[in-house]
Parts: structure tokens; C-alpha cells; sequence
């Protein structure tokens, strides 16, 4: 069973569409990021599924439980983070945490354990005592990121955990969530392709509120990969490397070839043909090279070509 399954879902603000029949299943067990540009309705999705908001229309289920009729039977099923987390500043992380135990009922005894593993966890131990109100943003996320785990929830939403955060912030949050990696499910929302590229295993895209793809970020990679190739030649062939580029842009398994100085990128319409052909043409122009190497689709060049295949769409 899926840990998270929607189908149709909409959601209508007045004349704007933020969720426009999003479909979409999730494993359990997974680190899904959910990514797409600001406005593509990441923050509306995660809010109807910790029944933060009703949907206009569709069903969504967490934990096998259908969220939008009884979205109140998952609350202790269920870690969230929102973007803007909101603490009580004059209390101290141990007070803090004391409190959501507290919350959610759990005695003494197991509470004060339970404070004490994630202040461990959240890197905090020494901070423990401190009024939260003088925590610097990357200790805040992890605070918001302990307090989300308070009840080993079987599912945990992250809207946007590292939006803005400095590199030394973001790296702290991004090793916190790796470590949930088989712990639970953990459904992340961010526009920031090098934090899903780091630690997602699946990946959905979304755009106007409608899901563009969802895969293992492995496959979509490969599924999207453009074949490209990078060359770069000596100073003594920078003369030889335009005429070469003009007769290569012939040939009929080459899409498109870019000259920048020294460097050459060439991409492909078949990648067998030009592994076997690009080097050869090469030799016979009497190029001298420096740097032959077969390019690696980015999770950016996927997401920028499928929004692109999105917004062109009527």
C-alpha cells in the first residue's frame, strides 16, 4: 500500500486554480521531493494532505486513511515542518520539546527520554538550555525537524526545509533528513534541485498545479538525459575547431555543436553512432585534444526541459 496516494485533486481560490487534478503515489519508506517553481501549488498539496486545508474536489489518502473526509484520524501518524516554523523563543529546546510530548499525551518518563534522542539527533545537546528566540535559521529547521519527529511519525512533510538557509545551514538539514531514510516516509516540497538531487529517491515535478512526471530520480534522469558531449581542444587548434564545428553540424546524428574558445558542445541525436564518430572526425581535422567527455543530464537540465514542454502547452 502506498504511504501516500492522490487522485484528481483540486483546490479553487476564488477564480485561481492552485491544484488543477493532481494525481500522484507515494512508497512508503521513500525520500520524495516534490519539486516545481514558486506558485506550482507544493504548499497547497502538503496543507490538504495534513488536513491543514480542504480540497475543492478529488481524495488524497495518508496511511491508507482518506484525508480529505477525515483528515483529523492522522494526526499522530504524521511529522509536519512548515516553511516558517513558529517556536515559543522565550523557551529553551528541551522546554520546547517537553511541550509537544506533552501534546501528544506521552508520559513522563518515555517524554524525557524521547527529548533527550532528539536533541542528540538535531546536534542540539549543547544548545539545550538556550532561549530559542537566539537560534541562527539552520538551528531553528532542526529544531522544527526534531519536533516533527516527536511521535515516529510514519510520514513526514517537509515544505521547503532549506529555503533559506546559508550553505552550512542547508548541509546541516540535509543530513538530518538522510538520516530518516528508511525511519519513515518523508515527502519534501522545494524548488531547489540540488537539495532533491542530494537526497531524494523519487522525484515528482509539478507545474500549475498539475504533476508533469513523477520516477526514481535515477530513471527520469536517464529518461530525459540529453546526449551531449563536451570537447575541448589546445590553443594551437582554436584556428581549426570553427571549421571542424561547421562540418560537424552536417552530420546527421548531430543535433546542435556550441564553440566557446577552446571548448566544443556537441549534442547528439545517437549516442552510439557519435561515440564511435566524434572522436574519429576529430583525428582527421588535425584537432590536438585536451578533453573528450560524455555529459551527465542535471536534475536542473530535466526540470528546465519539462516546464519548459509544460508552459508551451495550451
Amino acid at each position: 500500500m502506498p504511504a501516500i496516494r492522490i487522485e484528481e485533486l483540486r483546490k479553487v481560490f476564488g477564480s485561481f486554480v492552485a491544484l488543477d487534478g493532481l494525481s500522484l503515489s507515494v512508497d512508503e519508506g521513500v525520500v520524495f521531493g516534490f519539486l516545481g517553481p514558486n506558485g506550482a501549488g507544493k504548499t497547497t498539496t502538503i496543507r490538504i494532505l495534513t488536513s491543514l486545508a480542504h480540497a475543492t474536489s478529488g481524495h488524497a489518502w495518508v496511511a491508507g486513511k482518506d484525508v480529505t473526509i477525515n483528515g483529523h484520524e492522522i494526526a499522530r501518524q504524521i511529522g509536519y515542518l512548515p516553511e516558517d516554523p513558529a517556536f515559543y523563543n522565550w523557551m529553551n529546546p528541551r522546554e520546547f520539546l517537553d511541550y509537544i510530548g506533552r501534546v501528544f499525551g506521552m508520559p513522563s518518563t518515555e517524554r524525557t527520554a524521547r527529548v533527550k534522542e532528539l536533541l542528540a539527533l538535531a546536534g542540539l545537546e549543547e544548545a539545550a538550555k538556550r532561549r530559542i528566540g537566539g537560534f541562527s535559521r539552520g538551528m531553528r529547521q532542526r529544531l522544527g525537524l526534531a519536533q516533527a519527529l516527536f511521535n515516529h511519525p510514519d510520514i513526514l512533510f517537509l515544505d521547503e526545509p532549506a529555503s533559506a538557509l546559508d550553505p552550512a545551514g542547508r548541509k546541516e538539514v540535509l543530513e538530518f533528513i538522510e538520516q530518516q531514510r528508511g525511519q519513515c516516509t518523508v515527502f519534501m516540497s522545494t524548488h531547489i534541485l540540488a537539495d532533491v538531487d542530494r537526497v531524494c529517491d523519487m522525484v515528482g515535478i509539478i507545474n500549475r498545479g498539475k504533476l508533469v512526471t513523477a520516477s526514481p530520480r535515477e530513471a527520469l534522469l536517464e529518461r530525459y538525459a540529453i546526449p551531449a558531449f563536451e570537447v575541448e581542444v589546445d590553443t594551437q587548434s582554436m584556428v581549426g575547431i570553427s571549421q571542424w564545428s561547421e562540418s560537424l553540424g552536417r552530420q546527421p546524428w548531430v543535433k546542435s555543436v556550441s564553440v566557446d574558445g577552446q571548448v566544443a558542445r556537441v549534442i547528439v541525436n545517437n549516442l552510439e553512432v557519435a561515440k564511435r564518430e566524434l572522436l574519429a572526425s576529430i583525428a582527421q581535422a588535425g584537432l590536438i585534444l585536451i578533453r573528450y567527455e560524455i555529459l551527465r543530464s542535471s536534475l536542473e537540465d530535466v526540470f528546465l526541459r519539462l516546464v519548459e514542454q509544460e508552459e508551451v502547452r495550451p
